[in-house]
């Protein structure tokens, strides 16, 4: 059996970080400290300094291809400091699991290619949750001709409607987490340990407490024909 391979890939996202090193430095020393840890051999390390957005994220990562071709030809594993390094979408970190180079986070060293896909699931929600509540309550404001700053039982209904929605698309988001949970037969605390232990925040972005998990189960089973939901006990 041959010694593991590793393959460290860093990001930041502007030309102004990359000269910087802002952002740079922690990401090294994340990935270090998890290299340190393990019996292996660096064979090759890529740095990738991004300037725009783009709808193929692997076609504007020349580096990030530099380094999977790497990993394949040397069977290594590709280390990367923080899974949202990569990306915060799904698209991408599901075509990562199935191009077959195999890749950890330092920060979620135990994870495995389920949890990252989760874990991706949440942090592309979170980005678009922040991008919609700003937008919904922007134009429902302006719907209603209501001026920003203004306080009052007026300004009061759009911002709520759009809470509730914002609610609403958060728990179909974590339906098929949920369900996951249930099939294994877990109880409402070992899905609140799973979920904080996984990384994954609740709407407003906290760790997850009992109430909270009951809040999105009882939402789910109000939504939609389901069996009933596993006893809080044990």
């Amino acid at each position: 059996m041959h010694e593991p391979r590793f393959v460290t890939y860093y990001r930041v996202s502007t030309q102004a970080q990359g000269r910087s090193g802002l952002g740079l430095e922690a990401q090294r020393v994340a990935v270090e400290h998890y290299l340190r840890s393990r019996e292996g051999k660096l064979i090759g390390q890529f740095t990738e300094i991004e300037t725009g957005k783009g709808a193929n994220a692997l076609e504007r990562r020349p580096e990030l291809r530099s380094a999977l071709d790497l990993c394949r030809k040397q069977g290594a594993v590709l280390v990367i400091a923080k899974l949202d390094r990569l990306a915060r979408n799904v698209h991408f970190v599901t075509g990562l699991i199935e191009s077959g180079v195999d890749f950890v986070a330092a920060d979620m060293p135990h994870a495995t290619k389920v949890m990252i896909q989760i874990h991706a699931v949440m942090a592309e929600h979170e980005r678009d949750q922040i991008s919609a509540r700003t937008k919904a309550a922007l134009a429902a404001a302006k719907a209603r001709g209501v001026k920003l700053g203004v306080t009052g039982p007026a300004n009061l209904r759009p911002n709520l409607e759009a809470r509730q929605e914002a609610a609403k698309r958060f728990v179909e988001r974590m339906k098929p987490v949920f369900e996951g949970f249930e099939l294994r037969g877990l109880s409402q605390r070992q899905m609140v340990a799973e979920l904080n232990a996984l990384g994954i925040k609740t709407q407003r972005g906290g760790s997850w407490r009992l109430k909270q998990v009951q809040r999105v189960m009882a939402r789910l089973a109000g939504s939609s024909e389901r069996r009933p939901a596993p006893s809080a006990a044990r």
